[in-house]
């Protein structure tokens, strides 16, 4: 009996340790691969477009979806919403895109009359 027990927790133990380093390791080489697409996209016509956004009401349904949301337009380098300050900083490519893209993709997002755009600033960093 003890000698049953202790084959079955070495057997538990060992699944559980390959079973975590496999999924560990498959979620590094995902992060790994979006890194290095994003990556080699560069920039053509670097711009930076800083706004504020109304109507977020909370950081993770609201700041972080719409955040999520510019991140994934192609030609967007980088894209941060501070829901406190209820602020958005955009790095894109001028050749890919406008803020008047920028500004509709924000918008657009839930129902498409939530969020309003206003206060932008361009930055031009070519």
């Amino acid at each position: 009996m003890i000698f049953s027990k202790a084959i079955f927790s070495f057997a538990l133990v060992s699944f559980l340790a390959i079973g975590c380093k496999d999924k560990t390791t498959t979620a590094s080489n995902n992060e790994q691969k979006a890194t290095s697409s994003k990556e080699i996209a560069v920039a053509v016509k670097p711009e930076t477009a800083n706004f504020k956004i109304e109507g977020m009401v909370c950081e993770i349904g609201c700041a972080k979806t719409i955040q999520e949301k510019l991140a994934k337009i192609k030609g967007v380098q980088e894209a941060k919403v501070n829901f406190e300050t209820k602020e958005a900083s955009v790095n894109f490519d001028l050749d890919k895109l406008t803020s008047a893209d920028i500004v509709k993709a924000v918008e657009e997002t839930g129902d498409g009359k939530t969020y309003k755009v206003f206060d932008i600033k361009k930055l031009n960093k070519a």
